[in-house]
């Protein structure tokens, strides 16, 4: 635990880390109590890619595309922090929509790991230098080097 403390302090200093997701990272990393344990239980050898979440111009011609094309139905609708997302697929959601902007950009993808818990993936990414951001209440979202939104959640 001391070296995760020390590589957050480490990155904050070089300003690669801003005050708020060292402050995040340190509590996370607080509230994982047992999580590291519990991290050997993590593999990403069977994760799968859970889902695409996609930002749309126009939410209706988008579901109707998706529908068309590929014969998607619609999994589920929600309303997230004033967002309405309408998640589209077979028997589980490949595609999630959302109106926003720029129309067309990837929001994130999400990757469906087995015997996903916050506390063991947060003990997990933070011990390799990611600052897990608290994601809806289907995973936790890292931010690659290039900063695409990455969801890693339980995986359907």
């Amino acid at each position: 635990m001391e070296s995760i403390i020390s590589n957050l302090l480490s990155r904050f200093e070089k300003g690669s880390l801003s005050r708020r997701e060292l402050v995040q990272g340190l509590a996370m990393l607080a509230a994982s109590g047992t999580a590291a344990s519990a991290q050997e239980d993590i593999s990403f050898k069977t994760a799968n890619i859970d889902h695409v979440s996609v930002q749309v111009g126009n939410l209706q011609q988008s579901i109707d595309f998706y529908q068309k094309m590929f014969g998607f139905a619609v999994v589920s609708q929600a309303e997230e922090g004033g967002v309405k997302i309408v998640r589209l697929g077979n028997t589980k959601t490949l595609v999630s929509l959302n109106i926003g902007g720029p129309p067309g950009r990837v929001d994130h993808f999400a990757i469906g790991i087995p015997r996903f818990t916050r506390e063991s993936i947060t003990s997990y990414l933070v011990q390799r230098g990611a600052t897990p951001l608290q994601g809806d209440l289907g995973g936790l979202h890292i931010k690659d080097p290039d900063g695409v939104n990455v969801q890693i959640s339980s995986q359907t």
